[in-house]
């Protein structure tokens, strides 16, 4: 007698199905030939890796971008027209470059690593509007762009925050910036009073530039792949800063958060005279008793203020305020 064969349960699929069901395993460079087929725009690294021999380097904390959408969205971001100058800090094996270049009307790459400049400039060989500028994005001159510059970039993790507050020092050449940060330093730059990521960078960017965040983007979307994943922000340089004493105002802030759990008075006290922060305190509606994770960005330029005229004050003034 004959077995008949056991129903199946319903929604179940036999193993032949699930292993017809399970995508097959890609590696970065299959994965690219396969979203970029029929795309000669789009140089893909881990191609260009394999073609020249070379690999990302960790002393330089290279990170290439892969993954196609997150380019064309960045460049979205950044908005690039036929009357604009765009540089590029980090242009890598060119992903971003590549796309870059048939939006603006000039492109200046810059590019650190003198094994990829080669390569770039074999790549974007009679595009006279593109300019390949071996140089450190950290020493490189941004103030020098008349008119400005809309500048964008994947930063590398190692250098993101001493880059970008260059770019914010010499913004009078930038007129905006598509930056590419860890995801962590970038919710700290966009922070709310009271946060725990609210703190010194983000009061300092605040002053000098309007920031929004544009999205984030996750790390496999990078060869080698980082450890955390990534956001790309949107900064567009205010004409003056907020607070009328910048340099102050920066001090004041450092002050204020380098004793983040002491009261405000007391941690602005150690950079300041007692005296000089009660009265400005005083003078900008802020209790001593508060830590600086509280204030408003407009607190703190009302503070700086303050302490701006104390610190002016003639020394009979003071004198007198002591007795």
């Amino acid at each position: 007698m004959s077995k008949r064969p056991r129903p199946q349960k319903r929604g179940a699929r036999s193993s032949r199905e699930k292993k017809r069901a399970l995508p097959s395993k890609k590696t970065a460079e299959t994965a690219e030939t396969a979203e970029t087929k029929g795309d000669t725009t789009f140089l893909a690294p881990a191609q260009l890796m394999k073609k020249h021999g070379l690999s990302a380097k960790k002393s330089f904390g290279q990170c290439f971008l892969h993954d196609r959408r997150v380019v064309q969205r960045i460049v979205e971001v950044v908005d690039a027209q036929p009357s604009d100058l765009v540089v590029e800090i980090g242009a890598g094996l060119g992903a971003l470059t590549s796309l870059l270049a048939q939006r603006a009307g000039s492109l200046v790459a810059i590019e650190r690593d003198r094994d990829l400049v080669p390569i770039l400039r074999a790549e974007f060989e009679g595009q006279d509007h593109v300019t390949i500028v071996e140089d450190d994005a950290l020493s490189f001159d941004y103030s020098q762009f008349s008119p400005p510059a809309k500048v964008v970039g994947n930063l590398p993790y190692n250098i993101s925050s001493p880059l970008l507050f260059r770019l914010l020092e010499q913004r009078r050449g930038v007129q905006s910036m598509t930056i590419m940060l860890q995801r962590e330093l970038a919710e700290r730059l966009n922070a709310a009073p009271g946060s725990r990521l609210y703190g010194a960078p983000t009061l300092t960017v605040a002053n000098l530039a309007e920031l929004r965040i544009c999205f984030h983007v996750r790390k496999g979307a990078f060869v080698p792949a980082p450890a955390v994943d990534s956001t790309v922000l949107k900064l567009i340089p205010r004409p003056l800063p907020l607070s009328s004493r910048p340099e102050l105002f920066r001090q004041v802030v450092r002050a204020a958060f380098s004793m983040r759990r002491k009261m405000v008075k007391r941690a602005l006290s150690a950079t300041f005279a007692p005296l000089f922060v009660e009265r400005a305190l005083n003078a900008a509606g802020i209790s001593k008793d508060v830590r600086a994770e509280t204030i408003s960005l407009e607190g703190f330029i009302a503070l700086t203020d303050a302490l701006a005229l104390e610190i002016a004050a003639p020394p009979e003034d003071i004198n007198a305020g002591a007795g």
